[in-house]
């Protein structure tokens, strides 16, 4: 039992009553407007319950012409076995009040002393109550109010009602968490690639900070090599210009030498040469003149020889006999035509024969001349061959005198610049370091060297900070690595949490259902109908619902709703299902108004008597509100008559 007595202080029609409860069923009847639904919900108020004050101001409920309003309710507190309901409360009955004022103030009061609405809660908690729940506490219309409700929310007033939250809390609870780490594995996996491609880009970036320190190593080798490199050719020019320059001055004393011998022997040959020179020009001379007229005669016959044969061939082919491709343009043929009128007027073959007797002539005075001047020209061109040989040996000498000199003189001036040079790439080359053994030229180190530097030159982005960068990378990638590993795992628990306590709640609210299915069937089958009580989608907590069916008549079972039965077949139906789940419910009070007044008189008496049965043996104060009486006996339940006399409501009878 959870209320022994309900006090009332100017609450709607009552002014003052207090009302004794028993434990079992207690009834309230009387007529209609007597404020029987008036006591349900000033206990409701008590009690905190939320669906009153969504309804109507708790102002309202203060009887017309006064300024405050108390309920009191006496809440049994005795010792259930070596332990009291609540035991910060050492005594048999506790004392809860709500007052309300017209002003809008409204407190709760526990043993007399101000209480929080939070307070009132966990002493409801303690007790095991919760008023908001449609299955301990249903007021007027709740009962179709209860048939139009989702399946989702019928199932968490079940839940509710029987104590298994905590049930659906932990499954709810480990799907948070899942779902958390279900966020955070997808968090760690986006840094993870986000981490990954960013590494991936400085472990590229690292690896070409190091072929930039093996570049620059090759590059510092290869400066040494060049400088060295430098100096052994620097050394191997100096070589080069001495030996250059020993020949040299060897070369130019043979040339002295010859150049005194070929002197004295040209002014022997010159007076010769004189004497000759006279003779053999007038000679030839006159040999020359002959020989121009010759070869003009040769030329203007070899031309009228020619002239002649292409006039015979275009001719020809004017005339279609010779070959047509030989006109080849206009220009051609009107030229042709100039020509052939000019020819036409003279005998080509006459000139032609006019100048090969003319060419005769001309060629035995050619050979007259000739043997006039052939033993002078034997004579002369011996003595001229000797002395032109003199001239020009002569002159080669003295050329080559000069160029040797001068080569001399360069020579030197090369071999004292090289010996600087050399000096200076020797002091240039000790800085990069001791001497190395070159084997490449100087050009193969210089085309090294420009092709190091085109690499390094691509490279000319990449700074120290990059190894840096690279490990600071390598560690983040390799901490989130972990990370994401240990997230895995955490899912994997998480996955099997939610499996393991998901499958503990399907088990606890199945097995309840098949109970309160196996009650709800018989209670339902008095009143010559069938149904069932089942779970629908259980594998998912949040879409999971209870559906209840049921068949009047002969009829199928369908689904208890506002549209398909009547409303005694709706109250009938939510009614047997009630009394099917009290023995699961740990709520010590529990209260229905006018549940029957759609029913018809079988009806009520059926879920009258079921209601007795199943209350009787429960350790359980059940509060139920009717218009009559008639399907209850004083001997059975705790019978409240109320009756409004002049607008005031009174306890008329408690029996």
């Amino acid at each position: 039992m959870l209320i022994q007595e309900v006090i009332l202080e100017n609450f709607m029609s009552y002014e003052y009553a207090r009302v004794p409860f028993k434990s079992g069923i207690n009834v309230i009847c009387g007529p209609n407007g007597s404020g029987k639904s008036s006591l349900l919900l000033a206990i409701s108020v008590a009690l905190g319950q939320s669906y009153t004050e969504r309804s109507r101001k708790l102002s309202d409920l203060i009887r017309w012409g006064k300024d405050q309003a108390r309920v009191t309710l006496i809440l049994d507190n005795t010792k259930k076995g070596k332990r009291r309901p609540v035991p910060k409360f050492n005594k048999d009955q506790i004392f809860l009040t709500r007052v309300m004022r017209k002003d809008g103030k409204y407190w709760f009061a526990l043993e007399n002393r101000a209480a929080t609405k939070a307070e009132v809660e966990r002493l409801l908690a303690r007790l095991g109550v919760d008023p908001d729940n449609m299955l301990i506490i249903m007021h007027q219309n709740m009962v179709e109010q209860f048939t139009v409700r989702s399946l989702q929310e019928k199932l968490i007033m079940v839940e509710a009602a029987v104590g298994l939250e905590p049930y659906r809390r932990n499954v709810l609870q480990a799907q948070k968490k899942l779902t958390s780490t279900l966020s955070q594995e997808e968090s760690v996996s986006k840094l993870l690639e986000s981490s990954e491609q960013t590494l991936n880009y400085w472990r590229e970036q690292y690896d070409r900070y190091q072929e930039k320190k093996q570049l620059l190593t090759k590059r510092r080798f290869l400066e040494r090599e060049l400088a060295w490199g430098e100096v052994a050719r620097r050394e191997n020019i100096v070589k080069g210009s001495e030996a250059d320059r020993k020949k040299e001055q060897d070369t130019l004393n043979h040339i002295e030498n010859e150049t005194k011998a070929a002197s004295g022997q040209l002014q022997t040959q010159q007076s010769q040469l004189e004497k000759l020179k006279s003779e053999w020009k007038r000679l030839f001379d006159e040999r020359l003149s002959l020989e121009r007229e010759k070869a003009r005669s040769e030329s203007t016959t070899s031309l009228c020889e020619q002239l002649l044969r292409e006039t015979t061939i275009l001719d020809e082919a004017i005339q279609g006999r010779g070959n047509p491709s030989l006109l080849v343009s206009q220009g051609f043929e009107e030229t042709f035509s100039k020509r052939f009128k000019l020819l036409k007027s003279e005998n080509l073959k006459e000139l032609i024969q006019n100048f090969n007797q003319q060419l005769s002539k001309l060629n035995t005075k050619i050979s007259e001349n000739q043997k006039r001047v052939g033993s002078l020209e034997e004579d002369n061109e011996s003595v001229s061959s000797h002395v032109l040989d003199s001239r020009i040996k002569l002159a080669l000498l003295q050329y080559r005198e000069e160029n040797v000199k001068a080569e001399l003189e360069k020579l030197e001036r090369e071999l004292k610049d090289a010996k600087a040079y050399l000096d200076e790439e020797i002091k240039k080359a000790e800085q990069t370091g001791p001497r190395i053994a070159v084997i490449k030229n100087v050009g193969e180190i210089l085309d090294e060297i420009r092709v190091t530097d085109g690499h390094l030159a691509a490279l000319s982005d990449v700074s120290e900070d990059i190894e840096r960068m690279y490990e600071s990378y390598s560690k983040l990638y390799l901490e989130l690595k972990e990370k994401a590993r240990l997230v895995a795992e955490n899912r994997e628990k998480a996955l099997q949490e939610v499996k393991a306590r998901m499958q503990a709640w399907l088990t606890v609210i199945q097995s309840l259902l098949d109970r309160v299915n196996l009650q709800y069937q018989k209670i339902i089958a008095k009143s010559q109908a069938v149904g069932e009580v089942n779970l629908v989608d259980g594998h998912d907590i949040e879409a999971a619902g209870l559906e209840i069916l049921v068949g009047f008549k002969g009829g199928k079972p369908v689904p208890l709703n506002a549209y398909t039965q009547s409303g005694g077949e709706r109250t009938t139906a939510t009614m047997s299902f009630l009394l099917a789940l009290q023995q699961h419910v740990r709520s010590p009070f529990r209260a229905v108004d006018e549940y029957d007044i759609h029913m018809d008189p079988k009806n009520r008496e059926i879920i009258a008597k079921m209601l007795i049965s199943t209350v009787k043996d429960a350790n359980a104060q059940y509060l139920v509100i009717t218009p009559s009486q008639v399907t209850f006996t004083k001997d059975e339940v705790n019978i409240i008559t109320v009756q409004n006399i002049e607008g005031t409501s009174i306890i008329r009878e408690v029996a």
